[in-house]
């Protein structure tokens, strides 16, 4: 996986001359970074907010850490199988470079399935590239450092809304920072990540802890019923319930992230223990936090908080309840850490093989990053925190990674056919890709089902609109050249 560089060197007269060199990611995420990055990349603002949407949906505390629990359990079933894809394929790029094997390649040495035409065979990955590039990422990345601005601001306004401006400024200057950190070295992004991880672990550990002294005294009047509804205005259907696990995997979002860095893995089983340590710990801690909220919290008090662990603080921490805002800004900061990072990967390996602009495959001359994507996904982060109320659009876009998740697990299916003789150091029974596969269609439809609108469509149409870069850039290889201190 190298890409031919025309790289800077000074000669003897102070002129600099472009020379080949073979240049590639260098293996540089060990073990904790492996973890970190997992770990960090779930824990975001999820864990301190969504317990409101959850128990809304649920109608019972027993019911929504039924659902904590079931979205971690999705997650990690979720997780085994993309370990037998990230073992099988060790590329970066995750999904994108297991629906291009899958689909994209048809050649007598690796046939796909039914024999795809050639015009359609790359379309399932380059719509997920193109998707992740030019929406989701970057829309993520927005809400992130708008969230973190929000937090860290909170105490400097205690009794007045904070400014638009000094937020959004904010906001982009973290979009700045966690971009430039990226670009500048792939060592000390992962050390800022190991950081804000263990920041947001301590954050959580904080909560539990206060929840295991609560239980020790007794408080357990909101959890001894837990399954009893405390309101019986508020309707249990098989589409809330689908509502609710979305918004419980939007908390575990992050995953599969490990697997768009593969390459940059010292070692291949590190992928393995990471996903197996990272997503269990990260459920029992999501698990045992909202068991704390509710031995300080009442389901309506949880309800009428625009930030449970805030509110929970508040009347746990006394003069001390202004660390967890900080808590939660570190822990929002370290996952728009690992959204960049990871962001940059996806439009680089799809450039890499002809799916994007050649700029995008770039890769830094000396410190070994995909630069161009990276800067890429920040500029696209600092556009979209200019509306007012960009968490509308990664409501209707996040329905559109089921789809992929759905199309990743039959790309796991079809290559038990296609590619058969592909070495598999792990393979997980068939079974486990097809139960995900259903899930991800039945929470694909359930929020259509449950509240149909037109921005639906109008995010279809988005991922569909790629098709009209797809006809000219990929499938014709209309492309420009580029040249300078980076490699393509």
């Amino acid at each position: 996986m190298k890409d031919m560089q025309k790289s800077a060197e000074e000669v003897g007269n102070g002129k600099v001359v472009l020379v080949d060199a073979d240049v590639e990611l260098k293996k540089e995420i060990g073990l904790m970074a492996a973890i970190a990055l997992i770990v960090g990349s779930m824990i975001g603002s999820g864990i301190f907010i969504s317990p409101k949407v959850i128990l809304q949906r649920t109608g019972s505390v027993g019911l929504s850490l039924v659902i904590w629990g079931g979205c971690g359990l999705l997650a990690l079933v979720g997780g085994l199988c993309y370990l037998e894809l990230g073992t099988m394929l060790p590329l970066s790029g995750g999904d994108y470079s297991y629906l291009h094997e899958a689909y994209g390649k048809n050649t007598k040495k690796h046939k796909t399935f039914g024999n795809i035409p050639a015009f359609l065979g790359p379309i399932p990955s380059f719509l997920f590239a193109w998707t992740l590039t030019f929406v989701m990422k970057p829309s993520a990345l927005a809400i992130m450092s708008m969230s973190f601005a929000t937090y860290a601001l909170a105490p400097f306004y205690p009794d007045c809304g904070i400014p638009d401006v000094v937020l959004k400024l904010t906001a982009a200057a973290v979009i700045l920072v966690v971009s430039g950190v990226n670009s500048y070295s792939v060592k000390y992004a992962v050390r800022v990540q190991s950081f804000f991880t263990y920041a947001k672990v301590i954050a959580l550990i904080i909560i539990i802890v206060g929840g295991i002294v609560n239980l020790a005294n007794g408080k357990t009047e909101y959890l001894v019923n837990g399954f009893e509804k405390f309101d019986d205005e508020i309707e249990t259907s098989f589409s809330s319930i689908a509502l609710a696990i979305y918004s419980g995997m939007w908390a575990y979002d992050g995953w599969n992230n490990l697997n768009l860095a593969t390459e940059e893995l010292k070692h291949p089983r590190h992928l393995v223990i990471a996903v197996l340590v990272g997503v269990p710990f990260v459920t029992i801690l999501y698990i045992l936090t909202n068991i704390a909220y509710f031995t300080v919290m009442s389901p309506e008090e949880v309800l009428a908080s625009d930030a449970v662990a805030v509110t929970w603080a508040d009347a746990m921490l006394g003069v001390m309840a202004w660390c967890i805002p900080i808590f939660v800004a570190a822990s929002v900061f370290g996952a728009a850490n690992g959204s960049v990072f990871t962001a940059g990967r996806i439009s680089h390996v799809a450039a890499r093989n002809g799916r994007m602009p050649e700029l995008l495959s770039f890769i830094h001359a000396r410190r070994y990053t995909p630069s161009p994507a990276i800067i890429l996904n920040g500029f696209l982060g600092l556009l979209m925190i200019i509306p007012s109320n960009i968490e509308g659009l990664i409501d209707f876009f996040s329905f559109t990674g089921w789809m992929f998740y759905a199309s990743t697990m039959t790309a796991l299916i079809v290559m038990r056919w296609t590619r058969p003789n592909f070495k598999r150091p792990i393979k997980v029974p068939i079974v486990l890709p097809i139960l995900v596969f259903i899930i991800a269609i039945y929470l694909l439809f359930a929020p259509i089902v449950e509240n149909p609108q037109i921005e639906y469509l109008f995010a279809v149409m988005f991922v569909l609109a790629g098709l009209l870069m797809y006809t000219p850039f990929v499938y014709y290889s209309v492309h420009f050249d580029a040249s300078g201190e980076y490699s393509a």
